[in-house]
């Protein structure tokens, strides 16, 4: 018997991100043990918010996963940063933060696009 399934999990902004997610994980596993608590932590975070506030704002108002969808915008942006000190504390090499950040210029670009398409939806 498969579990119950919602509808955001069909999404495939969702669906990235939560692959985006693992992406991170895996780069943090390397991250010095002493930025466990630090920038670790707040990448890992900031990586699962995209996720959670896209499945959190769908279902509901249109409005309000619009205002959902802008707070996972707002976690991408914070990706963007952590990323940066990353390749700035030489944690992460060049290619990953190139790679990084075109997965989250793809989760930002899919995130705006549901944004128009639920204001147009009229």
């Amino acid at each position: 018997m498969e579990p119950a399934k919602f509808n955001f999990e069909d999404l495939k902004v969702y669906q990235k991100s939560l692959n985006f997610v693992d992406m991170v994980y895996e780069i943090t596993d390397d991250f010095p043990k002493e930025e466990v608590y630090r920038l670790s932590s707040q990448y890992i975070r900031a990586a699962i918010s995209i996720s959670l506030n896209i499945a959190e704002g769908s279902g509901d108002t249109d409005k309000q996963f619009n205002r959902y969808l802008q707070i996972s915008g707002n976690s991408v942006k914070e990706c963007v940063v952590c990323s940066t000190i990353a390749t700035r504390r030489k944690y992460i090499t060049e290619a990953q933060d190139k790679k990084t950040r075109e997965k989250l210029v793809e989760l930002s670009k899919m995130t705006s696009s549901l944004q128009k398409y639920l204001k147009n939806k009229k």
